[in-house]
């Protein structure tokens, strides 16, 4: 890769974090970049419409064009017409938030979701974001389905999640979660309480075939004062039920019907090796 491609996209990644806009000099210190071709490469990039400037501050921060880009890839990949009427029941039946995400390499990014509670607490996340492996109902579903070796790679790539910047219950050692890791794939999905934030629960089962990873995860997710464990452990069944029903749809969208961990983790490590 292009030592300018990497600057380009290093800065685009973080952008996402900034919806209001950051300055150059944040920007080059935090991405440890030459302040000056750090701000050849916004302007490249406001070239191209993917960046833009603010009138007053002079910060920078993403265009819709990747949005936009985002949401018509998944519109014709056909994922979101197969998953959604099975996330509405899903809400409908258990009275909760139920999220998909898809597997997006080495990492998971939340892409649909039904709302399911019509009172009291609502726990509804942003969509688009990419979930912690370590500390999230869903990547812990996802990682369960992976090898060991690259469980831990993803997780060490990533970092695991502090408590203090997630939930109380967030495991803190590599050793903790992976003792998790075996208690799920005992019950075939994952159950978390204030580990991901604090006052929150979810369980997530993973939408796999057999003997292959996870091409995606179902979430159900909801305030931890009525989401408690018993009733999580009773919408087991309706959730791995979900699950399967996704997995026979899928067949119908590239994203649900093969796993890109190899291909993908491939070019996560080549990149990693590249800055390097």
């Amino acid at each position: 890769m292009s030592g300018a491609l990497e600057k380009s996209l290093d800065i685009l990644e973080y952008l996402t974090d900034y919806p209001d806009g950051v300055a150059l000099v944040q920007i080059a210190t935090d991405l440890n970049q030459l302040r000056s071709g750090c701000h050849r490469a916004l302007q490249e990039l406001i070239r191209y419409g993917y960046v833009r400037q603010m009138p007053q501050r002079g910060d920078y921060a993403l265009t819709t064009k990747m949005a936009s880009m985002g949401l018509s890839f998944l519109s014709k990949s056909g994922v979101l017409d197969i998953a959604q009427p099975v996330i509405d029941r899903l809400a409908q039946a258990t009275g909760e938030l139920v999220r998909l995400a898809i597997d997006d390499g080495d990492r998971l990014t939340l892409v649909a979701k039904a709302q399911g509670a019509k009172s009291g607490l609502l726990y509804d996340p942003d969509m688009g974001i990419d979930l912690r492996l370590s500390c999230s109902a869903a990547g812990q579903a996802w990682l369960m389905t992976l090898p060991e070796d690259v469980a831990i790679e993803y997780v060490s790539r990533q970092g695991i999640g502090e408590p203090k910047d997630f939930g109380p219950n967030a495991p803190t050692s590599m050793k903790a979660l992976l003792k998790l890791l075996d208690e799920h794939r005992k019950r075939r999905y994952s159950i978390i309480q204030d580990a991901y934030a604090p006052g929150m629960s979810s369980i997530a089962a993973p939408i796999k075939r057999a003997n292959e990873p996870a091409t995606g995860i179902v979430v159900i997710a909801g305030p931890s004062a009525r989401l408690t464990l018993k009733r999580m452990q009773q919408f087991g069944p309706a959730l791995l039920a979900a699950a399967e029903e996704l997995v026979v749809a899928g067949n119908s969208s590239s994203l649900l019907k093969s796993a890109n961990v190899g291909t993908w983790g491939n070019v996560a490590t080549q990149r990693r090796k590249a800055r390097r």
